[in-house]
């Protein structure tokens, strides 16, 4: 099962400049490095069967003769692999040059692409030697037209560049595109990329789902930098899979040296890259996710929008040749994937000053959304229920940021504990000492008494610990903290998260309910992630007041197990009714979260991925993430993947009536700004899917 994955190799050979039987044997050689590995395109540097540096040789007829029997070499050696190969090299019609990539597949030639933007400034001088690609750009040059392909000819004979090349005729064209299989490629050349609107814009809403450029990029100080940028930028841009292939070792150092620059990128995010100026061949591979892009292309209505001009993409998507390459390389993904999978997904990258400005970001996010509605309504004070756990922690921290933005004193935040039938004294004391830390007005309402009277109102036997019992205490809770909005003339501040949002875990119309729900569109994952930053990054000094430091609570915080405190502690006083017991450990369901919500992606897709970013298999994989993170089992994650459907489908009558809150991550469940779901739609065509794993 291929899983919507493509295997994509950039392959970097060490070249001799104008010696195109070295240069041809080495492209040979990756060639068949690249089937070993079960790669379905592997792609060249521009002008690699020749060297780019080849200079005003290219106007050697003896070079061209042989730089084409040397492509007609590589093609032989194509005949019965799977993989469609792309290299570079010059290509004559009618009395001009061109530099092109040329696409090669089983024995056949399928397509000759030729650059259109020549860089002639700096160290570059192409057009002396080349013409441009726009040559076939004319609206004589159709795509109407019959198509032609007997096993040796492959072509549209709508186009007027119709060529022989290898003893084969096939069309001279910027505008084709290649299918294998389900994935389409485009292919743009070096400088075409840079330019203002580079090919891909249009390559990219005529259907390519990935780019191939073919590139000679010379070092100087800070280019790659910029380079990479721009790489990642463009895939992002056209949510498209984006192969780049520069040239390396080898090529003229006269002038210039080039580094032999490899890329990957999938919809502005990097999937490999090599390592450059190594001196012998190189070949790196990266699996792109076709099915995730057809999924965000679909969401993104704006996608196949207008262009300026006004013409719109379809029209655009007519200019092109498609031609069907044929199926891919059957590749085994479950044995190997060349494709990082990060087990949490919402975190920060691994960068220190990435990760520092990330969190930064989600608290100014978090307090200025708080911070414009308190100030739209005039209001000064917050209440919040401070519970001692982790979500009504970071909601604390927002709600302080705020008033800090409003120039309040935080001695307006009214910090409500509410001891219950399970409070424990640690997440009381941890709760009291912070409140007192962040200097806020601390009040203590124990539920207890109110909970008591209320079941012997409806007549409930306390020793029957159910929902009843548990929900009760949750309600109250709530009704205390809206009483005291309306006796304060406050604001609620809500601390559910995401994630329970997203499996229910939430009484309705108890804590599923606030007037400013600041936690609404942040995970549990990244909220012990943000706590733990600020108790290692903000809050570092003595308490003001004595007392124990702002930065030991939070971690102390941090380190609790995660519960709603409802049922009675055990004999020790310690907390008994732990969340993840009973919905499994949040990075799984924020795990399949992130990629349900985002990628649309299939149950037996997450439980694949799942397997892999927290499977065991995945410490022996080369690609695999540094193991920061709880390993388990195929069956615990089958387990709680069918229970975090279960609980999605059937909960979202409390999403369809959430609070307001700001959109912090990529996921929101607001029913005004995100989505939208039927409160009664069946589980039933997901849970089948798992039930056949």
């Amino acid at each position: 099962m291929d899983y919507g994955f493509f295997r994509v190799a950039a392959a970097v050979p060490r070249v001799k400049v104008a010696d195109v039987r070295y240069n041809s044997d080495s492209i040979i050689n990756l060639i068949d490095k690249a089937e070993e590995q079960e790669a379905s395109l592997v792609v060249f540097p521009e002008l690699s069967v020749t060297g780019y540096t080849c200079l005003d040789l290219f106007g050697q007829s003896l070079l061209l003769t042989a730089s084409e029997e040397a492509v007609k070499r590589i093609m032989d050696h194509t005949r019965g692999k799977r993989a469609t190969v792309v290299v570079g090299a010059p290509a004559r019609y009618r009395g001009r040059l061109y530099n092109c990539a040329i696409v090669i597949r089983n024995g056949g030639i399928k397509g000759i692409v030729p650059k259109i933007y020549l860089p002639t400034y700096a160290e570059f001088d192409e057009s002396r030697w080349f013409a441009s690609g726009s040559d076939f750009l004319s609206p004589s040059n159709t795509r109407v037209g019959r198509f032609v392909d007997d096993g040796k000819n492959h072509y549209c004979d709508g186009f007027d560049s119709v060529t022989k090349y290898c003893g084969q005729r096939c069309n001279l064209s910027p505008n084709l595109l290649f299918s294998i299989g389900r994935t389409t490629f485009g292919i743009e050349i070096c400088e075409d990329f840079w330019t203002p609107v580079p090919p891909s814009s249009f390559l990219a809403p005529s259907g390519a789902q990935v780019i191939v450029n073919i590139s000679a990029s010379n070092e100087v100080t800070g280019k790659h930098r910029k380079r990479r940028e721009s790489v990642i930028n463009q895939s992002g841009r056209t949510v498209s899979g984006y192969v780049y292939c520069s040239a390396g070792y080898g090529e003229s150092t006269m002038d210039t040296v080039y580094g032999g620059s490899a890329i990957i990128c999938e919809d502005g995010e990097l999937l490999a890259e090599n390592e450059r100026f190594r001196m012998e061949d190189s070949i790196t591979f990266a699996d792109i996710d076709i099915e995730k892009l057809g999924t965000h292309r679909q969401k993104k209505n704006s996608f196949r929008g207008m262009a300026p001009d006004g013409t719109s993409a379809s029209e655009y998507s007519n200019l092109y040749c498609r031609f069907d390459l044929g199926d891919p390389a059957p590749t085994d993904f479950t044995s190997k994937l060349y494709r990082k999978m990060e087990p949490h997904p919402f975190l920060p990258g691994n960068d220190p000053s990435e990760e520092a400005a990330e969190c930064e970001e989600i608290l100014s996010i978090q307090a200025t959304g708080l911070a414009a509605r308190m100030e739209h309504i005039g209001c000064e004070k917050a209440i919040l229920g401070i519970s001692g756990g982790l979500d009504s922690t970071l909601a604390l921290i927002v709600t302080a940021m705020a008033f800090d933005r409003l120039g309040l004193p935080r001695e307006g935040i009214i910090g409500v504990t509410m001891p219950g039938l399970g409070t424990t004294v640690m997440t009381k004391s941890n709760a009291v000492d912070l409140m007192e830390a962040l200097g806020v007005t601390s009040k203590e309402i124990s539920v207890v008494p109110a909970v008591e009277q209320h079941f012997q109102d409806i007549g409930h036997d306390p020793s029957v610990m159910d929902s009843t019992y548990e929900n009760a205490q949750a309600r109250e809770r709530t009704q205390i903290l809206m009483d005291m909005a309306n006796q304060e003339n406050g604001l609620v501040i809500g601390t559910g998260d995401l994630s329970e949002l997203a499996l229910g875990w939430c009484t309705y119309n108890g804590d599923h309910m606030s007037m400013y729900g600041v936690n609404a569109s942040v995970p549990k994952t990244l909220i012990k992630h943000l706590v733990r930053w600020a108790a290692e990054n903000v809050f570092t000094a003595p308490s003001p007041s004595g007392g124990r430091p702002a930065a030991e609570i939070l971690i102390d915080i941090v380190e609790t197990p995660i519960s709603p405190e409802l049922m009675p502690a055990d004999s020790k006083g310690e907390i008994k009714q732990k969340t993840e017991d009973l919905i499994g450990p949040y990075e799984l369901p924020d795990f399949f979260i992130y990629n349900f919500m985002l990628h649309g992606y299939s149950p037996s897709k997450i439980y694949f991925l799942a397997c892999r970013a927290f499977g065991a298999e995945s410490s022996n994989d080369e690609t695999a993430m540094p193991q920061t993170h709880g390993t388990y089992d195929r069956e615990t994650i089958l387990k709680w993947l069918k229970k975090f459907y279960w609980r999605f489908f059937s909960q979202q009558f409390k999403r369809s009536c959430m609070p307001d809150g700001p959109k912090i991550s990529p996921v929101s469940f607001s029913p005004r700004g995100d989505f939208r779901m039927p409160s009664d739609a069946k589980v039933q065509l997901w849970i089948s899917e798992l039930e056949k794993l």
